[in-house]
């Protein structure tokens, strides 16, 4: 049995990595929740249900954080010695706090369904280039530090 100290990646069973594949992810949350779930231990009696709920919990915790990729790239910085520090990072990039003013700018500023759609394809334009960025530095440059910073900037809203 493993233990519940576990890291996500191990209770998972997946590489240790930002790149994950989603569907794997969400089979796998589906099987150990059944395997943990705390009926199928009522007959073991009361401790036994109690362990199941950690385990249950335990779970429930890692899922939230793999299935994330913000999440999860700040969760591999903290593995590899490199822990985010979003909410006590005040000193965000000054490119990074232009471009949030422009969006913001432009979401007051945009009247139409068309100008909506096209904002929000920027936006998600940008959010694709910051992942495709942490997957680059986590799992092909095995760079946590710099990938910190990206995590630190995307946190903000």
């Amino acid at each position: 049995m493993i233990s519940l100290q576990a890291t996500d990646f191990e209770l998972f069973d997946v590489p240790v990595q930002y790149a994950q594949d989603r569907a794997q992810l969400d089979a796998r949350w589906k099987t150990l929740q059944r395997e943990a779930h705390p009926d199928r231990f009522a007959a073991e009696g009361a401790a036994a249900q109690r362990v199941a709920m950690q385990w249950s919990v335990r779970i429930n915790e890692a899922y939230q954080r793999l299935k994330d990729p913000l999440k999860r790239a700040a969760y591999l910085c903290e593995l590899q010695g490199a822990p985010v520090q979003a909410e006590n990072n005040t000193a965000m990039p000054p490119a990074f706090l232009m471009q949030q003013m422009e969006w913001r700018e432009s979401l007051e500023d945009t009247e139409s369904v068309d100008g909506l759609e096209a904002l929000a394809d920027e936006v998600a334009a940008e959010q694709g280039r910051v992942q495709q960025t942490l997957g680059d530095l986590l799992d092909v440059a095995k760079d946590p530090a710099q990938a910190v910073g990206q995590v630190e900037g995307a946190h903000v809203h």
